[in-house]
């Protein structure tokens, strides 16, 4: 396998991913602001990808580099009250307490993902945001299913070109290609990243947009959002990484930010930091794909 470089033209170097994998796909999503370097296993042990500093000269054979886009350069405007100075935040305390019995998820998982963001003393890990949103899922899962999900995997998950964890990871990650690989997993789930390789699992109900907005989320619900429904739908369709440079985002559902009215004003999540310090709104992204856990 050749090392490919997939540079792209954002504001300030993205952080790049070197895996030593068996199957090449791109990973789209968001990167913190702070040089880090850190390992994502994304499933067996010989399936794990590094995230390197942009200066970095190591060279290594059989691998392949990739690309996360820097959320720097979206910088909307707040047009909403920031979260520290909301009255009603869903049933959820101002001071991060426990999630009130009438919001409690039905699932075990997620409402574990929601205790442990709640009581963790670091909220903002910073790094990758698919890296921070995935360790809170699978610390949770295996908390209190005693193993790994990937052991739980659905055979039917499985095509003739890949297992089931290499068709759960490729959909996760969103590895968007114009290659007959992408293309031969189920369209359906393409593009949704954890919410659509969670839900293909049979481990949820999927929310699109329209019931995000409307209250269906639940707490602890996994979610990938697009900031242009352009790129959501070529990713989907299998995206060229060279001419398209795709931004979407990976977190938590923590609760809804409601007004006066008990109108949906924002939402509470948990990421790596980069938004999770204020509601995010519906003008933040044209695409949201969450998934109601029932594990």
């Amino acid at each position: 396998m050749t090392r490919i470089l997939l540079p792209i033209g954002l504001r300030k170097f993205c952080k790049w991913f070197i895996g030593n994998i068996t199957f090449g796909f791109v990973l789209v999503g968001c990167a913190s602001k702070q040089n880090i370097q850190q390992r994502i296993t994304l499933a067996a042990p010989e399936e794990k990808v590094m995230l390197e500093r942009p200066n970095s000269h190591r060279t290594r054979s059989n691998t392949w580099s990739y690309v996360f886009d820097d959320h720097d350069y979206i910088n909307l405007p707040l047009s909403v009250t920031p979260l520290n100075a909301i009255s009603t935040l869903d049933s959820l305390a101002q001071k991060d307490k426990a999630v009130s019995v009438d919001v409690t998820p039905k699932s075990l998982v997620a409402q574990r993902i929601v205790e442990n963001y709640l009581k963790s003393e670091n909220k903002e890990p910073t790094g990758h945001c698919l890296t921070v949103s995935k360790t809170r899922f699978e610390k949770a899962y295996k908390e209190i299913h005693g193993h790994s999900v990937y052991q739980d995997l659905p055979e039917y998950m499985g095509t003739k070109r890949y297992t089931p964890k290499q068709v759960y990871n490729l959909l996760y990650v969103s590895a968007s290609d114009t290659k007959r690989g992408w293309r031969s997993l189920p369209e359906a789930y393409r593009g949704k990243g954890n919410a659509g390789a969670v839900a293909y699992a049979g481990m949820g109900t999927l929310v699109d947009t329209k019931g995000v907005w409307a209250g269906e989320l639940q707490p602890g619900a996994l979610m990938q959002v697009w900031r242009f429904k352009d790129d959501y739908e070529k990713v989907v369709k299998g995206a060229d990484v060279k001419k398209l440079d795709p931004y979407g985002h990976s977190f938590i559902f923590i609760a809804y930010v409601r007004n006066e009215k008990n109108e949906i004003e924002g939402l509470k999540i948990a990421d790596q930091g980069f938004q999770s310090y204020r509601p995010l709104v519906p003008r933040d992204y044209e695409v949201w794909w969450g998934v109601n856990l029932s594990i």
